[in-house]
């Protein structure tokens, strides 16, 4: 309480001083609100390529610099690499192209979405690849990829756009002014960064060659016969690209091969450069206030020099005296450490609202935080203290 009395008297320093602490903590406890945030949204969407499923694409999903890679000299991967990749695997299986071919209005009758629908063009294996659920209906079947017909699957924000309580089943949607017949209609899946899961409709991907042309690259995805074998299928997919795409023994893949484990470390970099950056800049800025703390502390010492000595005529000790100072620092900091980490996990959990995704508490940067500020009182509450301590009584009672 008595630390309290001081800081109050003095309102302006004390909240100069504190508005330092508070800045530096609040930039240390929101960049790893914000980065646990996105690393466990990242975790949570994992499922949106199965943990069997291996990607195949020209560059790389996440890349931290240029890494020293050459890949805009890559070709393309095309449909036919997809085919041909199809033909000669003989462990993995469930090859799926990954394309979106246009994004555009769908129409049935007199309504029409808005012009953001994505045109994916696939197989009959791209649902299970990409973990999506048949809530009616049927998939895909090889014929109608032999034979381009105009089927589709629609997402469950189209169906809601367009058909409201309408059965969409057998009913013919109209996409750039070609027809095709609904056979499929998915479970809501959620979204992404704010992009939709569910505002897509899935045509087979030879009617979509057809009506959009095929001079494009695309991504590839294959599904591991087990969790097992996951590595082996990688190496059978790496070994069959090599050759399908004339890469020379002795250089480097024109093409990346992922899963989610290598994704998920290839994210872990990158988190870990983000926190690094904001450890930091909030330790840059808590060195500077903890510099204001031992100022206002050591001003403090000084306007008090007479209490001190008449503190030490009455009988008080050394220790009472470095206690008192020490406890007004340390007040001060935890003060300001604990407004800091308020506002910065409710600032950082705003990423959450963004990208529509669960807010996370990061216990442990809190702790890290309350502690941290308790050191810090400490550090730069101690000189001063010992300076209070350390007066002569009787020439601070003669002090004016």
């Amino acid at each position: 309480m008595q630390a309290f009395d001081s800081l109050w008297a003095n309102k302006l320093r004390s909240s100069l001083t504190l508005l330092a602490l508070v800045v530096g903590v609040f930039s240390v406890i929101v960049s790893t609100t914000a980065v646990a945030v996105l690393d466990n949204f990242f975790t949570n969407t994992m499922s949106v390529m199965g943990g069997d499923v291996i990607n195949v694409s020209r560059n790389p999903s996440i890349q931290i610099g240029d890494g020293g890679r050459s890949d805009r000299n890559r070709k393309d991967i095309s449909f036919a690499t997809m085919e041909e990749l199809q033909e000669r695997l003989r462990l993995a299986g469930d090859v799926s192209p990954d394309e979106m071919f246009d994004r555009t209005k769908v129409s049935y009758g007199d309504k029409e979405t808005d012009p953001t629908v994505q045109v994916r063009g696939s197989n009959e294996h791209y649902l299970n690849n990409n973990a999506y659920e048949l809530r009616d209906g049927r998939n895909f079947i090889p014929e109608d990829i032999q034979y381009a017909r105009k089927y589709a699957i629609i997402g469950s924000e189209v169906q809601a756009e367009l058909f409201g309580n309408e059965y969409p089943m057998g009913k013919e949607i109209r996409i750039k002014g070609q027809r095709y017949r609904i056979i499929g209609l998915l479970e809501q899946k959620g979204s992404i960064f704010g992009q939709s899961l569910d505002e897509f409709v899935l045509i087979p991907y030879t009617t979509a060659l057809m009506v959009y042309g095929g001079n494009r690259n695309i991504d590839i995805q294959v599904k591991a016969p087990k969790m097992e074998l996951i590595q082996a299928a990688m190496d059978e997919v790496t070994g069959i690209l090599r050759v399908i795409r004339n890469v020379a023994p002795g250089t480097e893949n024109d093409f990346e091969i992922e899963t989610n484990d290598s994704l998920a470390g290839t994210f872990d970099q990158f988190t870990f450069i983000l926190y690094a950056v904001g450890f930091v800049i909030g330790g840059i800025t808590l060195f500077g206030a903890g510099i204001g703390v031992m100022n206002i502390m050591l001003v403090s010492v000084t306007e008090r020099t007479r209490e001190i000595g008449i503190r030490k005529a009455v009988g008080a000790t050394r220790k009472a005296i470095v206690s008192q100072f020490l406890a007004e620092a340390i007040f001060i900091c935890q003060l300001g450490g604990f407004i800091g980490i308020a506002l910065g996990i409710l600032a950082g959990n705003g990423m959450a609202l963004w990208i529509e995704t669960d807010p996370v508490i990061p216990v442990w940067a809190v702790l890290m935080g309350f502690f941290g500020m308790f050191v810090i009182g400490m550090l730069f509450g101690v000189y001063p203290a010992y300076k209070a301590a350390q007066l002569d009584p009787i020439d601070s009672l003669r002090y004016e």
